[in-house]
């Protein structure tokens, strides 16, 4: 069959097999269908009993979500925020929505993740601990908060974070948008830090559509995430807000598909998983390339299962697969690279660059068969030797 004839196999798409048409046409028969309704709160329930948290608050969409817990942390105009360099954009961008200064803090290169040394060697070296707050040395900014993104459904290296976090006062802001279901020392991503995000966009391990949600264990954090959430009103009836808030919320209708979807997970981590042993059995005796690792220190959800190749560029190998119906992606621009974040001090993070200019995400979706992977396994292989 010629290749532009083969059945195209996509990136990651929603897996809606569940009882997301029962729920959906539910909120329709009754009308509950804007921004309250039972299933949200079912929601933000069963979403608090999986990630092992107290509280859980819905919310439009991850980034929302990131920029909500960033401020219920106390992050203000002129703070600093150390984020992960090597992450989507929307994580530095929730920093910027609030004024805040985001630092960008290069991976490490076992796991691809957040470095705390490198945490460590910018607050103790750039920064000076006074009166119980950080501050910048050369700037005078304050420093607020942590924000480490754990990418691509790995965890973060969460606890030498957390001791500096302790020792200079700062808020710990999980953005774990990418790693429903991973866990960190058995305990589950999003409910380590002060705050965490989650996201449910259309590639995420669940879906909303669009949509995600803020879990913590205080319940004033939590309280005060619903309040700024839900445009800050404190009366209903006579519309009386007590300071600007946002309309952040998600509506009823999104979240029961997200009860559904949520029903699912247990099933869909346990197919990210047999995914990823497809590829390793496929390509894990390959020298050109480094297969995705998963963390000695917890549990990866194998969101997005990403290899890299050595000394090589992602870039033939993607253009390849596309000519064969096979959709991939690199990872994302280095946020130290980012027109956006030009104007702040320049820095440079190697080994965020390097796994950007290596790495690229392969097929993953739930609905993938073995007979899919060993496809893109084989063009993978054609592609090293002809590009």
């Amino acid at each position: 069959m010629p290749s532009n004839e083969q059945p195209f196999i996509p990136l990651s798409v929603p897996h809606l097999a569940g009882r997301e048409w029962e729920y959906v046409k539910d909120c329709l028969d009754t009308g509950w269908v804007s921004s309250v309704g039972s299933y949200v709160t079912k929601f933000e329930e069963e979403f608090a009993k999986v990630v092992q948290t107290r509280h859980a608050v819905a919310c439009s969409n991850g980034t929302t979500a990131l920029q909500i817990a960033l401020q219920c942390c106390g992050v203000q105009a002129g703070d600093q925020v150390l984020v992960s360099d090597l992450t989507f954009i929307a994580s530095a961008n929730s920093i910027s929505h609030l004024g805040a200064t985001p630092i960008f803090i290069d991976a490490e290169p076992k796991y691809w993740q957040m470095d705390p040394a490198e945490v460590a060697n910018y607050l103790g070296n750039e920064c000076t601990f006074t009166n119980g707050e950080t501050f910048h040395k050369a700037s005078g900014q304050r420093v607020k908060a942590i924000m480490p993104v754990h990418i691509l459904g790995n965890p973060v290296d969460l606890n030498p974070i957390l001791e500096l976090a302790q020792e200079y006062n700062l808020a710990v802001v999980e953005d774990a948008t990418e790693s429903l279901g991973a866990s960190y020392h058995n305990h589950s991503v999003g409910s380590i830090g002060d705050m965490a995000a989650f996201s449910f966009n259309g590639n995420k391990l669940i879906t909303t559509g669009g949509g995600g949600m803020i879990t913590t264990n205080s319940p004033d954090l939590a309280k005060r995430a619903k309040h700024l959430t839900t445009t800050a009103k404190i009366d209903p009836v006579e519309f009386i807000h007590d300071e600007i808030g946002y309309n952040y919320r998600l509506v009823n209708l999104l979240a029961a598909i997200g009860v559904a979807q949520l029903e699912q997970l247990p099933d869909f981590l346990a197919k990210k998983v047999e995914i990823a042993n497809w590829y390793r059995e496929l390509l894990g005796d390959n020298q050109d390339l480094h297969l995705m690792p998963e963390p000695d220190y917890g549990k990866s959800a194998h969101w997005l299962y990403t290899i890299k190749f050595q000394n090589r560029s992602w870039r033939p190998i993607q253009k390849h697969l596309e000519t064969q119906q096979i959709q991939s992606r690199p990872l994302w621009q280095c946020m130290h690279q980012s027109q956006a974040y030009q104007h702040l001090s320049p820095s440079i993070n190697p080994i965020s660059a390097h796994l950007q200019a290596e790495c690229l995400s392969l097929p993953c979706s739930i609905s993938l068969t073995k007979e899919d992977a060993t496809r893109v396994a084989e063009q993978i292989k054609v592609a090293l030797k002809t590009s």
